[in-house]
């Protein structure tokens, strides 16, 4: 067991628990999903084009976001986004991009499961009820 000092200079035990959580993210973190998400988005920041659509599609969806607030959203608005989302994900660099955010959230969801199955709460559900659709 690792030992750490806390804000008021006492010191704690890890938990076992914790320490199989850091062994656990470390682990994820050298899963063929991962590397390939972390490649993936590397090569969406470093595409000129790609980039140049994130800031145009966030542009017309904070426009439109503003609009919504005050009423004043209309549908052509609302085409404008999706169109600018659907140019964004038609780039071939940000397919390749969604394809590895699918896996690796298929694959967290596995984990998930594996954690929560022994345990009488999903922790994966719980930690985003608030945004649930």
């Amino acid at each position: 067991m690792s030992v750490e000092t806390d804000v008021d200079g006492e010191a704690t035990e890890l938990s076992r628990v914790e320490e199989l959580a850091g062994e656990l993210g470390e682990a994820i973190a050298e899963t063929p999903e991962y590397r390939r998400f972390e490649e993936t988005k590397e090569a969406v920041e470093q595409d000129d084009e790609a980039q140049e659509k994130v800031q145009e599609f966030e542009q017309l969806r904070q426009e439109f976001m503003l609009a919504r607030q005050t009423g004043e959203a209309t549908q052509e608005d609302i085409q404008k986004v999706r169109q600018a989302q659907q140019e964004l994900h038609s780039l071939p660099v940000m397919e390749e991009y969604l394809q590895a955010q699918e896996a690796l959230e298929t694959k967290m969801e596995a984990v998930n499961d594996a954690i929560s199955e022994p345990l009488a709460v999903d922790f994966g559900d719980q930690a985003s009820g608030c945004c649930e659709d």
